[in-house]
């Protein structure tokens, strides 16, 4: 049996050349697209044995290998959107087959779907980062094309004023209203948000631990809860043996869904998204003086170089250097070529 179903995905297995058994997922629903697999991998196998040659690996084999490793990520469906589209291009393609004329075409092909060129960089990233993890860790591969990405527009910061986020918070239901004004206070994303559960709350110290498997940085991130925080999760209290925030005795799921939109429609607050009120949070503590190495630490970045975007909003760092721009006192010149002879 060449090919059998387990579930409702197919496996492959034959002996090679040399004689070991090969039993794999084909990682597909698809009957035909299982067998194209097992045919194409023993072929690999008897060129290799009769023929010569190091071992050609596919795009499918690196894919299998991806989604084994990677299940601890936090977001595996946003992969899983890339390999859907990248699936049309390169199932049949061994790996040492993806040049940077496939890549450009791949490219083309996803900017006439209509997306923005951030979208389409993403993409890029994940077909760049599987290639690399094939030559530099599973050294499948000599090397590797260069993958060019596409210029992105640096749009402005989008954040609310007081006057936008006192309509906002007036529309929204409360559950999101709770939500919406703990994040005002401490920065936390959605999923930080929406997840957040009694273990993670000190009230003692007025702080809530971020673990690293739930932070973007991969590292544990303490937030210190001010006193509109703590307000917030005093509330909270009873509704919910686990979790923090919930609706109808369930904990949230989602921040931004159908109820968020409709409550900014209402308010009249156009180009806006919940990760916005992160942004929003980090301006307000710009304006109010918050110096960007301290923001940093509250934001929970890794590096500076995130925070610089709220930089133009204050400039009281940059105060104690403005004088600076005074004109030098006048130098006499005579006691200046006096002083470099004796020296």
């Amino acid at each position: 049996m060449s090919i059998y179903k387990r579930g409702e995905t197919w496996y492959i297995q034959f002996t090679d050349q040399n004689g070991n058994r090969i039993q794999q997922s084909a990682n597909t629903k698809n009957k035909q697209e299982a067998q194209e697999l097992h045919d194409k991998l023993k072929s690999e196998s008897w060129r290799i044995k009769h023929v010569g040659g190091t071992k050609r690996y596919t795009y499918k084999e690196a894919i299998v290998r991806w989604i084994s490793e990677q299940q601890h990520r936090k977001r595996p469906e946003d992969d899983a959107q890339q390999i859907r589209f990248l699936d049309a291009y390169l199932r049949d393609r061994y790996l040492d087959e993806i040049n940077k004329t496939l890549i450009d075409r791949i490219k083309t092909e996803k900017l006439k779907t209509g997306v923005k060129n951030s979208t389409v960089n993403r993409m890029l990233n994940f077909l760049r980062a599987l290639l690399n993890k094939a030559r530099n860790e599973w050294e499948w591969l000599d090397s590797v094309p260069k993958v060019k990405k596409l210029a992105e527009s640096n749009k402005r910061i989008r954040w609310l004023t007081q006057p936008e986020t006192a309509l906002l918070l007036k529309e929204l239901p409360e559950h999101l209203r709770l939500m919406c004004e703990f994040t005002l206070a401490t920065g936390l994303r959605e999923s930080n948000v929406t997840g957040l559960q009694w273990s993670q709350i000190d009230m003692q110290r007025n702080t809530a631990w971020i673990h690293p498997d739930q932070a973007k940085s991969g590292k544990a991130i303490a937030v210190p809860l001010n006193e509109d925080a703590v307000k917030i999760i005093r509330s909270q209290v009873g509704k919910h043996l686990t979790h923090v925030f919930t609706y109808k005795g369930e904990p949230v799921s989602r921040a931004n869904n159908h109820a968020w939109r409709k409550a900014l429609v209402r308010a009249g607050i156009k180009d806006f998204r919940w990760h916005d009120l992160r942004h929003t949070w980090a301006s307000n503590h710009i304006q109010n003086g918050t110096p960007l190495h301290i923001l940093k630490e509250l934001g929970g970045w890794a590096d500076l170089s995130m925070v610089m975007r709220y930089a133009h909003l204050s400039s009281e760092h940059l105060q104690e250097y403005a004088g600076n721009v005074k004109a030098v006192s006048k130098i006499n010149v005579t006691d200046l070529l006096h002083n470099q002879k004796q020296a």
